[in-house]
C-alpha cells in the first residue's frame, strides 16, 4: 500500500519561495501519476499540478510560470517548486497519487487513491 508523507509547509512573504516535498513509502513511484492539490477553509479541493509517469506536466492556469513538479526517482519522493509565492496561494497542501492506469490531471481531487496527510502553506507579509 502507497504511503505519502509531506514536509515542507510555512509562513512566507508574499514573492518568497517554499518547496514541499512529497517521500513516498509501500511502493515505488514509477507506477503512480502523482499531483499536488490544494484547500482553504470552506472551499473545495483544487488541483495545482500533475506529474504524468512519462514525464507529462500539467498546471493550474493560477500557478503556470510560478511552481514546477518534479520527481526524484532515487528517492521515491516528488516535489513541488513553490516561487513568486502570493497571498492567493495560503492554503493546506497535499499530495497524492494513482496507479498510472488508472488516471491523470487536476479537474478533481476524487482521480486520486493515495494522500499526504497536508502541509499548510501561508503567504503573508
Amino acid at each position: 500500500q502507497l504511503q505519502l508523507v509531506e514536509s515542507g509547509g510555512g509562513l512566507v512573504q508574499p514573492g518568497g519561495s517554499l518547496r514541499l516535498s512529497c517521500a513516498a513509502t509501500g511502493n515505488t513511484l514509477d507506477y503512480y501519476n502523482i499531483a499536488w492539490f490544494r484547500q482553504v477553509p470552506g472551499k473545495e479541493r483544487e488541483g495545482v499540478s500533475a506529474l504524468r509517469h512519462n514525464g507529462f506536466t500539467r498546471y493550474a492556469d493560477s500557478v503556470k510560470g510560478r511552481f514546477t513538479i518534479s520527481k526524484d526517482n532515487a528517492k521515491n519522493t516528488f516535489y513541488l517548486q513553490m516561487n513568486s509565492l502570493e497571498p492567493e496561494d495560503t492554503a493546506e497542501y497535499y499530495c497524492a497519487a494513482v496507479l498510472a492506469t488508472k488516471a491523470f490531471g487536476i479537474s478533481s481531487p476524487n482521480l486520486y487513491d493515495f494522500w499526504g496527510q497536508g502541509t499548510q502553506v501561508t503567504v503573508s507579509a
